[in-house]
């Protein structure tokens, strides 16, 4: 599935660039030079009617991506045959097919073979969803290695300020837009362009190549034993070396397993920084240039015999993955907070109900309390007035009223503690008025938030339909020059029509002409016919009579009448006519 996922990624930028249009849809004549590509790079048998056949039911318009997929599965990617093919070659080609189209390497400070290298590391670092892109956090990771490659400090600051002036389009990075980000020298301005070349290529030969380390170093031969300077390129499951650095002449490979080694050896035969690597089959003697770059190989041999021991994948590739599963992790905590948002928000409204109940049950309260008030004071008047009027009617009972002054003063005591009660009630009731207004004022602005992110939405929409516009104004001018061509055909129509016609008259001419051919073939026949009963009468005569004609070509026959005076057929008449007059006197 890795090598899939690898190959669909640059098939789709070669898919995307054919999609000229922009809808999503290419031509089958397209998609049939792309297959043929692809089988031949890939090293798969290629059938001609193959794609005809999985798309003959449909009509003759163009082909989706989705459309096009069963038969890319069907057809080539399952054909092929990992390490048989040259991954190189097969992203060269998916490259050519896309740049052109896309980019314009002239205004980049990098080559368009630089540019091919960024192209390949963008399809290894982004994710598996389409249309492509590449999260901040791969950004980073490859800006990285690129100054480390450069040997220049990491500049975090930097890398925050370009993330903050791209705002909404940080969620990733097209291909096209990374490119661009690297070629315009925004991380390298203090380096020149080998600088940042001989860079970009080696974080290609790292993530792409799966080069752990390369290097020049002393190799002692094993029939002369003598010692030549080879460039050195470790994989995890394989040591190449070359004459150079530039990898045009191959010298040999040492195989890499589990049951490999690698160790120090002392310094000998004058050469110093030894090392040994032994194998099943060889060991190899190679001499370092200092002791730090003897330890350096070690090392990186050593971790590639690990890896191969514990079965793993190279360190770029497994620092992805787990790259990739923190993302996934943090991606879920983020759908968690979102979900837990949600359910605080739920229960933040629940208890905006049960305030707005409890304001409710406090103001039907206070109603009530108003109206017991009304009757109660009612009540006291009414009394206070029976009171008067017992204290007229009876004054000679002063006494009995002072108890009943004094029961009345409790009952004072009880309606004032009320009032109290009442009046603590009201303060609660205002304080949960305030709270009300407060969430009211939340509510306000949240609606005026809601309010600004609907007006942005209408200018994006305004936006859209400008590009619609632009839309419908192209299709009209490609009606127009239609309408142009329908106009040239029905020209030549007319043109042909007449052409048919004068070939039907120069028809009728030729069949006069043959008539009269025929006539002058009969008078003719009729003159040579002539002409041959005069001949005979002629020689009848015996030759006192000869036509004028011309000589014959061939030799001139002598007779007793001159030279040419009878032709040859004359004188086969007159010897036959002889013969046969002897012949009937001899009977």
């Amino acid at each position: 599935m890795a090598l899939r996922e690898e190959l669909l990624k640059a098939i789709w930028h070669a898919f995307t660039a054919l999609d000229v249009d922009k809808c999503g849809k290419v031509s089958k004549s397209q998609l049939k030079v792309l297959s043929h590509s692809l089988c031949t790079v890939l090293q798969v048998p290629h059938n001609p009617v193959a794609l005809e056949n999985h798309f003959k039911d449909d009509d003759e318009g163009p082909v989706s991506n989705q459309g096009y997929m069963p038969y890319l599965n069907r057809f080539i990617l399952d054909k092929v045959q990992p390490n048989s093919f040259d991954k190189c070659d097969f992203n060269r080609m998916c490259w050519t097919l896309s740049v052109k189209k896309n980019l314009n390497c002239n205004t980049l400070l990098i080559s368009d073979d630089d540019a091919f290298k960024v192209w390949c590391i963008f399809n290894f670092l982004s994710e598996d969803v389409y249309p492509l892109i590449i999260v901040p956090e791969e950004i980073e990771y490859f800006l990285r290695k690129l100054t480390e490659a450069m040997g220049i400090n990491w500049q975090q600051e930097q890398f925050e300020d370009y993330r903050s002036h791209l705002g909404d389009k940080w969620s990733g990075l097209s291909v096209w837009e990374f490119i661009k980000m690297v070629g315009s020298g925004l991380y390298s301005k203090a380096m020149n362009r080998q600088t940042l070349s001989m860079a970009i290529n080696e974080v290609y030969c790292e993530l792409i190549l799966d080069v752990m380390k390369q290097g020049y170093m002393w190799k002692k031969g094993h029939k002369r034993k003598n010692w030549n300077e080879r460039w050195f390129l470790l994989k995890p499951d394989l040591i190449s070396y070359y004459v150079g650095e530039d990898l045009m002449e191959k010298k040999g490979e040492i195989s890499l397993n589990s049951k490999c080694y690698v160790e120090s050896l002392p310094d000998k035969d004058g050469k110093k920084c030894l090392l040994l690597i032994k194998c099943s089959e060889r060991s190899f003697e190679i001499s370092a240039s200092d002791k730090k770059k003897k330890q350096e190989w070690i090392q990186a041999i050593q971790t590639a015999v690990n890896l191969l021991k514990d079965e793993r994948l190279p360190p770029h590739m497994e620092g992805r993955q787990k790259r990739r599963e923190l993302r996934q992790k943090q991606q879920a905590e983020q759908e968690e907070i979102t979900r837990r948002m949600k359910e605080l928000q739920l229960a933040n409204e629940d208890k905006q109900q049960e305030l707005e109940k409890m304001r409710k049950e406090l103001e039907e309260a206070a109603e009530q309390a108003s109206l017991e008030e009304q009757k109660r004071l009612q009540t006291q008047m009414q009394l206070q007035d029976r009171f008067r009027q017992e204290l007229e009617r009876e004054k000679n009972i002063r006494e009995h009223m002072e108890e009943q002054v004094a029961q009345k003063s409790s009952e004072l005591e009880q309606y004032l503690q009320r009032v109290r009660e009442l009046e603590d009630m009201y303060k609660r009731l205002e304080e949960a008025l305030e709270d009300e207004r407060q969430a009211r004022q939340d509510e306000e602005s949240v609606r005026k938030l809601q309010s600004r992110l609907l007006e942005e939405e209408c200018s994006k929409r305004q936006d859209l339909e400008k590009l619609h516009l632009q839309q419908q104004q192209t299709i009209q001018l490609t009606e127009a020059e239609k309408q142009e061509l329908e106009n040239e055909r029905a020209e030549k129509d007319q043109a042909l029509e007449d052409a048919m016609k004068q070939l039907e008259e120069l028809e009728w001419e030729r069949q006069q002409a043959l008539e009269q051919y025929g006539e002058v073939a009969k008078k003719l026949e009729l003159a040579a016919s002539k002409t041959n009963n005069w001949k005979d009468k002629v020689a009848q005569h015996e030759g006192l009579l000869r036509l004028i004609q011309p000589g014959s070509k061939g030799p001139q026959l002598i007779t007793n009448w001159g030279p040419s005076a009878f032709t040859k057929a004359e004188l086969d008449l007159r010897e036959k006519t002889w013969q046969k007059q002897k012949n009937t006197a001899t009977q």
